[in-house]
């Protein structure tokens, strides 16, 4: 079921980096034994202003001080961080000269987290990591303190990668920092922490781990990338290969079962902590496959909003959620790519519980047949239809194209090739 791809010189192997897990309700209240086993002796813990007045950052706090850790906070980052706001955690993390790191929230803050021990343990201007053609992508010059990331929501994933995205406010569009460096020390994922989030935040963090283990699955094949030289090089955005299908797989077998309970009901411990397991299974699959032009496009759209306002997230700041930034072009985009690996196509939607069996459909069905899933469950969790739905019109479309075809790392992974002209159509068809 490989993808097809272009005649490109070959590289027959990949890799796999697997990240260090805790899982299970009530495991955030260990993360004191953990990070003093792993040398942290003072620590930052990152979180958000809404967060901090909860209980899952006071919890972490206790914890850290009952191992003998001294703990200083940091609330200040951005709901979706900015260059600036990761410049501001990083000046944060070098005057306090802390040895390890503790991120509790989604993934905007393990993100800026990651960002934070970065710039302070190596100092550079911001563009230098910033991945190319963006920023220079210089590599990461050595390794990192300690960082225990612990997620409050059940989508990014982000505790499992060696990815920081951030909205670079002069260009008007989103990017990333990618390094292996940056993957967390260890995730103590504790799905009791979901039990706060409104609907609106699961829907839009369940269609991140469902679009992430969807573009992981689907992305060119890893032996389809050319070879990398060193051997050492080989990127963490490799492809679809053996390891991340197992993870994606499942990820949407999960999503596909759990996702509309999850966010129809917040007492459905169940369902929530399914979601949960599903996302960091996604985290692990994408971090070692790389997600491809549903992200890629989604930078953009992020990156430009006017004046939408997603329900149940912070008023009086035009923002479209990560999850729906990514989902609201997922049908276009799967569309157009299921002509390149149909049976993958076919599979994944066959995992979400497609209404006609998809054993049934034909290849060259394969698009339709995923797109109506995903649009199916996108009316029955209240995402915005369409990118109508957050405010663009068709004017937008080449302003969205620009912000999208500077995501090298991501387009480069797409099964199809997508140029300019293939992404305005992939606008134009979301909308």
């Amino acid at each position: 079921m490989a993808c097809a791809h272009g005649l490109v010189e070959h590289d027959a192997g990949f890799s796999i980096d697997a990240s260090s897990i805790v899982f299970g309700r009530g495991v955030l209240a260990e993360v004191g034994e953990h990070a003093r086993a792993l040398g942290v002796r003072r620590a930052a813990i990152f979180t958000d202003r809404r967060l901090a007045a909860l209980e899952h950052v006071a919890i972490a706090k206790r914890a850290l001080e009952a191992a003998g850790v001294d703990v200083a906070v940091y609330d200040d980052v951005a709901i979706e961080p900015t260059d600036a706001s990761f410049l501001a955690a990083a000046r944060f993390a070098r005057e306090g000269r802390f040895d390890g790191y503790v991120s509790v929230g989604g993934g905007s803050v393990i993100d800026t987290c990651k960002a934070a021990a970065l710039y302070a343990t190596y100092p550079a201007d911001f563009l230098t990591y910033v991945n190319a053609p963006v920023g220079a992508g210089s590599p990461v010059p050595g390794p990192l303190p300690p960082h225990v990331a612990c997620p409050t929501t059940c989508g990014t994933g982000s505790e499992t990668t060696g990815i920081a995205v951030c909205d670079v406010l002069a260009l008007e569009a989103k990017t990333g920092i990618a390094s292996r460096r940056l993957r967390p020390s260890l995730a103590i994922v504790d799905p009791a922490c979901t039990r706060t989030l409104p609907a609106s935040v699961v829907a839009a963090s369940g269609f991140d781990v469902l679009c992430h283990a969807l573009e992981s699955y689907t992305a060119r094949p890893h032996h389809a990338r050319p070879r990398s030289t060193p051997a050492s090089a080989r990127p963490m955005s490799q492809g679809s290969n053996p390891w991340s299908d197992l993870g994606s797989l499942e990820a949407l077998r999960l999503a596909g079962l759990y996702l509309e309970r999850a966010v129809a009901d917040a007492s459905d411990d169940e369902a929530r902590e399914k979601l949960t397991w599903a996302a960091s299974l996604a985290g692990i699959a994408f971090g070692n496959a790389g997600v491809h032009l549903p992200h890629g496009m989604a930078y953009a759209v992020a990156g430009l909003v006017r004046d939408f306002e997603m329900p149940g997230y912070p008023e009086g700041a035009p923002l479209v959620p990560h999850g729906v930034s990514v989902v609201l072009s997922a049908p276009s985009v799967f569309r157009f790519t299921a002509p390149a690996c149909p049976e993958r196509h076919l599979e994944a939607a066959r995992r979400l519980g497609a209404l006609d069996p998809p054993g049934e459909a034909r290849p060259n069905e394969a698009g339709e047949v995923l797109a109506a899933v995903l649009e199916r469950l996108m009316r029955r969790t209240g995402i915005p239809h369409g990118l109508s739905g957050v405010g663009y019109v068709e004017a937008d479309v080449d302003a969205l194209v620009r912000g999208t075809i500077v995501q090298k790392r991501l387009l480069d992974n797409s099964p199809r090739p997508a140029g300019a002209p293939e992404l305005e159509a992939l606008f134009r068809g979301a909308m």
